[in-house]
């Protein structure tokens, strides 16, 4: 691709043509073929027919949508060429990379509704090389070996010769306030329009009832309402840069996160950044294979709805391609993207995110035909992700940079599994819980800022901290905590109010992993949207050392599950976090709603102990100076592992940071064990420190 020809122009006469050529071509398919063949190239076809009328002024409607995305319903995957099991069985080996192409090819959706001109091409015209690759097998010219190894080929290719452009776009529309897709239908759209042609089928994304029922919630709120759900993420995101010293009046950037539905939250937000001196970015997110992260749980830019089980089957495409050089064309291209845009990247903030939970989380079957990394490709993505860090350090630093996370409920949340209610009735207790949560999010940090402090007093007088389930919860840990060197000016736990991490109710701490020791139990747990049954992980000297789950008939299904989505395919990883959550109405909606398995990480791990694998909260910042309101240095910033960073940096860190949290309900004891005795913070899942007793009220909701 040529430079700054991404965006449509078709007086680019040398992309128009080869754009009208190849549509030209894509009609043929799928010729002489038959069979799963045939229905394969049928499907590409007609939906390169659908995104070519997009590409000429088609606009977006409710008709178009359902064309567009039916193959992420729930009726629609299970016979999708989407789904790798459909893939593998019409196929075999070879239906792993047609499958993934078919995930790729869906890239022409977003491209056509942005008009990018050269990306819809080139789309389209790896698809036809494919279709002329299956034609000559036909004709008798390729075996079924050289078509298999021509496949293979034709797809690197395309990962590896677009990885420049690819790469670069993303990074440029991620720092550059100029690209407003997103923005300009965010501020100008008609908001309260959820109809057949509503705005929302506008963005290029799949829409479904949450989105459109998310909106009427929001048409519907006072501006009253609106504006404080904005305040507190908007004032969480610049509180973040003055409890750590960050200079936000050198910035003039956000990028914020919009799961669609709630823009008139986000255009409330927008105002309110812009009153503070920060202009909006809103950029969708990545959409090609090179751009698939390797890690995180929080979606990022704007999105639609999500097939959770489409996420899980894709998300090690990428398996099928990685290796040394790959990762080498990666970085190389990532390193001229930060160069080329080095000066919106200056000015960059950070990024301000949001995220929906209501959904209930699936189960993956064992034996999928997915692709997965091998040992080999897991080493490489760990020295790519190191080197990345380091590149991204060069022109976005942490220590100038923050960001702040904030979650709200889907309709999907009012849904319960076995009770059938009306649509009216739906409407209703949405409404209700999304009003509950507007509260737990707005909790008034001042009065959690007392209660909180009382727990870190007597945890900061510990050695370490004692953790016992109740009943079939079989966990037992020993915490080992940092010694304090002055305890009138340092503490080990943060007082975590509602800043970069909403809403307030929790205080953590970087353990010391020499002397931890001990097994964490969950009888069941949702992480990434993956339900864990019976998940053990034990702890040595605060490394994993042991892990298993429940519900495979073959135990290394069950391990392989936890490697994927709790380590993120690394090992070693130490106890990056404890926690202790002190958010109890949280706890208690949760109860009463009986959505506690739907609830996000962001908002469980404020309603119980907590820990994290992986790296420290403080993780590249362990050299900040931060300071809790009654002024105590927080110390505890670092272990074993992070203290390499200056040695052997590539073993100090491991870009994961997973949490696991368990019930108060489920605890018999958390106390603080110290040179003057045992101190109870919590027992039998009562609080019972002094102090805190106030916490109790909601159990008895």
């Amino acid at each position: 691709m040529e430079e700054n020809t991404i965006l449509i122009d078709f007086s680019n006469e040398a992309w128009k043509e080869r754009y009208e050529l190849i549509t030209d071509r894509i009609s043929d398919m799928p010729g002489c073929l038959s069979g799963s063949e045939a229905d394969y190239f049928a499907v590409l076809r007609d939906l390169a027919s659908l995104c070519c009328e997009v590409m000429k002024g088609r606009r977006g409607s409710r008709e178009l949508n359902d064309l567009l995305f039916y193959d992420l319903t729930e009726d629609g995957y299970r016979s999708s060429f989407l789904d790798p099991n459909v893939c593998l069985e019409a196929f075999g080996e070879t239906g792993k990379y047609l499958c993934a192409w078919y995930s790729e090819f869906r890239g022409i959706i977003p491209g056509s509704f942005e008009k990018r001109l050269p990306e819809v091409t080139v789309l389209l015209e790896t698809t036809v090389q494919l279709f002329n690759l299956f034609e000559s097998r036909a004709a008798g010219e390729l075996s079924d070996a050289e078509l298999k190894e021509e496949i293979t080929e034709t797809v690197y290719s395309y990962v590896y010769d677009y990885a420049e452009e690819y790469v670069g776009n993303y990074i440029r529309c991620e720092s550059e306030p100029g690209e407003s897709f997103a923005l300009d239908i965010v501020m100008n759209a008609e908001l309260s329009d959820t109809g057949e042609d509503s705005y929302l089928y506008s963005f290029g994304e799949f829409i479904t009832e949450e989105e459109l029922e998310t909106a009427r919630l929001m048409a519907s709120l006072s501006e009253e309402t609106v504006d404080r759900m904005a305040a507190v993420y908007t004032d969480g995101y610049i509180k973040g840069f003055e409890l750590t010293g960050k200079d936000i009046g050198i910035k003039s950037t956000v990028s914020c996160f919009l799961p669609l539905g709630f823009e008139r939250f986000m255009r409330a937000a927008v105002r309110r950044f812009n009153a503070a001196g920060l202009e909006v970015i809103i950029n969708r997110g990545p959409v090609h294979l090179i751009n698939r992260r390797f890690a995180g749980n929080i979606r990022p830019g704007f999105f639609g709805s999500i097939n959770a089980e489409y996420e899980h089957d894709h998300k090690e495409d990428m398996a099928l391609f990685w290796g040394d050089k790959l990762k080498s064309r990666k970085l190389q291209a990532l390193k001229n993207a930060y160069e080329k845009n080095a000066a919106a990247l200056k000015r960059m903030s950070g990024r301000a995110c949001v995220e929906v939970f209501g959904k209930k989380g699936s189960e993956p079957s064992a034996g999928s035909a997915r692709p997965v990394f091998s040992e080999y490709q897991k080493s490489v993505i760990k020295e790519y992700t190191f080197r990345a860090h380091e590149l991204a350090q060069s022109y976005m630093p942490d220590d100038e940079t923050s960001f702040t996370i904030i979650a709200w409920p889907s309709p999907s949340i009012a849904k319960t599994p076995g009770i059938t209610r009306s649509a009216e009735e739906l409407r209703e207790r949405y409404r209700e819980l999304f009003e509950r949560f507007i509260e737990i999010n707005t909790v008034p940090a001042d009065k959690w800022q007392i209660i909180q402090q009382q727990l870190i007093d007597a945890l900061d007088r510990a050695e370490y901290v004692e953790v016992k389930g109740s009943g079939s919860n079989e966990t037992k840990l020993r915490i080992m905590l940092h010694r304090l060197q002055d305890p009138k000016q340092e503490t080990n736990f943060e007082n975590c109010l509602a800043d970069v991490n909403i809403p307030a109710g929790e205080v953590f701490t970087s353990p010391r992993l020499s002397g931890t020791d001990g097994m964490l139990h969950a009888g069941y747990v949702y992480i990434g949207g993956i339900l864990f049954r019976d998940l053990r992980i034990s702890f040595s000297d605060g490394r994993v050392s042991g892990y298993s789950c429940g519900g495979y008939e073959d135990p290394e299904d069950g391990k392989k599950l936890i490697e994927n989505v709790i380590f993120r395919n690394r090992s070693g990883l130490p106890m990056g976090e404890f926690a202790i959550g002190t958010n109890t109405a949280a706890f208690a909606a949760a109860k009463r709603y009986d959505i506690a398995d739907r609830l996000p990480v962001l908002i469980a791990e404020k309603t119980g102990p907590h820990f994290a694998v992986g790296d420290t909260c403080y993780s590249y910042e362990e050299e900040l100076v931060t300071y809790n309101p009654d002024g105590k240095k927080i110390t505890a910033r670092e272990n074993e592992c992070s203290a390499l960073r200056n040695t052997d940096p590539q073993k100090a860190y491991f870009s994961v940071h997973t949490d696991i949290t368990i019930p108060y309900e489920e605890l018999e004891y958390i106390r603080a064990v110290g040179p003057d005795g045992i101190t109870d913070i919590i027992r039998s899942g009562r609080f019972v420190l002094p102090g805190t007793e106030e916490l109790n009220d909601a159990f008895d909701e």
